[in-house]
């Protein structure tokens, strides 16, 4: 067996490729978007964080925090959302295994929003302890 790996073709190389690679990732997020309810949850608070960081005189820094917060919630529920979808395809029956799999799937985004909320409370409450201590 050789060690070698192929040659990437120019196909996969190509403009067209890798606009339509996009297309079949926004294709995911939309789905996800329509049948998972705490996608719902998380595009709310991703809004809320957004208005909140543009009302208040968040500094960049700050941002970044903010920006890595709600990226890391999103990937969590992308991921465990596709854990979901082929667990169902590989063990449509009830499993143990499978169950526990989804499980500690959801468990990561519940870390993911933990640490978000707490990221965006370390950036949010010195902005609103200020103005009540006005």
């Amino acid at each position: 067996m050789s060690s070698e790996r192929p040659a990437l073709s120019s196909h996969a190389l190509s403009w067209r490729a890798r606009i339509r690679s996009f297309s079949f990732a926004f294709a995911g997020l939309a789905f996800m978007l329509r049948t998972q309810p705490n996608a719902w949850v998380h595009l709310v608070a991703t809004v809320l964080v957004i208005c909140a960081g543009l009302l208040l005189p968040v500094s960049l820094s700050d941002w970044r925090w903010l920006i890595a917060a709600i990226a890391s919630v999103w990937m969590a529920e992308a991921i465990n959302t596709a854990i979901e979808h082929v667990c169902d395809v590989v063990s449509p029956q009830f499993n143990l295994s499978v169950k526990r799999a989804k499980d500690i799937a959801a468990g990561a985004v519940l870390v993911g929003a933990i640490g978000a909320a707490t990221i965006g409370a370390t950036v949010f409450l010195p902005y609103f302890g200020a103005s009540i201590s006005r």
